[in-house]
């Protein structure tokens, strides 16, 4: 078992999902209560890394973000280094690449609220900031857990965005998903073996608590 890339692993997963919900909270309201028409168009965006391969994905943060394009050079005066072929990297690509798996459940939580709700508060004086803070989220809590939890899990098993982005450095960009691959090429199939039924049963559970969140969700009263 190789502890390192499953640490590693685990902390892009942690990472990514405190960014997504960062990001993602903000696009989720903002498409769950605007009336704008052209919607749409974000949330083709938004749901673009469920059907683009992983490796377009990784090709175009890899481009985007190295020395040869504006915010590459921009981001390697800023930060000292250039972002592929780093950790920090491999975060940019990854919430990327998650983005649905956050924003769509959280879009759908929030469109769960009763409108009448939101729309009392607004009449009673509360702020869009303060609807937003105390009524929305906590009303929508189960399914924006879910969408973090989901987000998580999808992390997890990530392989052609990472392997683009970031290379096979070990301790530093090397993913329990490049390492099954490469244990498999050197045919040492025992350590695949072992790596896989790690990751399968954190990805079994980290699934089973997404959908008990989800029917929790569905069961409690509005």
């Amino acid at each position: 078992m190789e502890w390192s890339a499953l640490w590693l692993t685990a902390r892009l997963a942690l990472v990514t999902s405190g960014v997504l919900l960062l990001v993602g909270l903000p696009v989720a309201w903002w498409l769950a209560t605007t009336k704008w028409r052209g919607r749409m168009f974000v949330e083709a965006v938004v749901a673009l890394p469920l059907v683009l391969p992983p490796t377009v994905i990784g090709y175009y943060v890899l481009v985007g973000l190295g020395p040869k394009s504006g915010l590459g050079r921009w981001l390697g005066d800023l930060t000292g280094h250039t972002l592929p072929f780093t950790f920090t990297g491999l975060v940019v690509a990854s919430a990327l690449y998650s983005l649905p798996f956050a924003v769509q459940p959280f879009t759908g939580a929030f469109r769960s609220v009763q409108r009448e709700l939101l729309e009392a508060a607004s009449n009673l004086g509360s702020t869009p900031a303060r609807i937003f803070r105390r009524i929305a989220i906590p009303l929508a809590w189960p399914g924006l857990l879910s969408g973090i939890v989901l987000s998580f899990a999808h992390t997890l098993g990530e392989f052609g965005v990472v392997l683009m982005v970031g290379g096979n450095i070990r301790g530093e960009t090397r993913t329990v998903s490049i390492s099954i691959y490469d244990s498999v090429q050197t045919m040492d199939y025992e350590t695949a073996g072992r790596t896989a039924a790690v990751l399968l049963i954190i990805s079994f559970i980290v699934l089973s608590i997404t959908y008990a969140l989800q029917k929790d969700f569905r069961l409690a009263p509005r």
